[in-house]
């Protein structure tokens, strides 16, 4: 069996973005307990930043990032236009079809197009610039955009689904 790191963004005390009266730390904490979950239940070996409602800091998160074991941090994306919707996943170039697979596998469960190149924004391209977690060699994935409201009902939805698809996808590459 494999071993992973999975992370949430963001953390206990910085919320990351709000809107639609959700805060972006506490969705990112659920999908990381989601698939940790369900990469255990199958049998492998998860890393996390953290238990249940705990979400350390990101110094915790890159410090947990190994060669050799995929490493994903999960966050919610933000816009001032409430229509902006999409996922995408970035990472280094050496992860491009990677995260490919898991915006793919997010974006078919939560009827979601794919931003960027098939879902994956280069870090170089990302409008954040360089990313701790990615230059350490993890990948970020932007499940959604919080700030729209039809993004978010589809996450209340079909958060289960979307965290068994990361699952599978996670497996297919491993």
């Amino acid at each position: 069996m494999a071993a992973f790191v999975i992370t949430a963004g963001h953390s206990n005390t910085d919320p990351g973005a709000v809107a639609n009266g959700r805060k972006e730390a506490d969705i990112a904490r659920d999908m990381r307990n989601m698939v940790a979950l369900k990469l255990r239940q199958r049998g492998h070996t998860v890393m996390t930043d953290g238990v249940g409602g705990i979400n350390l800091p990101l110094a915790d998160a890159i410090r947990m990032v190994q060669d050799g074991h995929p490493a994903i941090e999960f966050h919610c994306n933000a816009a001032v236009a409430t229509t902006a919707t999409g996922v995408e996943t970035i990472s280094r170039m050496r992860d491009k079809l990677a995260a490919q697979r898991i915006s793919k596998a997010i974006g078919d469960v939560l009827g979601l197009r794919l931003r960027g190149d098939g879902g994956w924004i280069d870090q170089s391209q990302s409008a954040r610039g360089r990313l701790g977690f990615v230059r350490a060699g993890g990948m970020i994935v932007e499940l959604f955009f919080l700030t729209n409201e039809s993004d978010l009902a589809a996450w209340d939805a079909r958060k289960w689904l979307a965290a068994t698809a990361v699952v599978d996808a996670l497996e297919a590459l491993s």
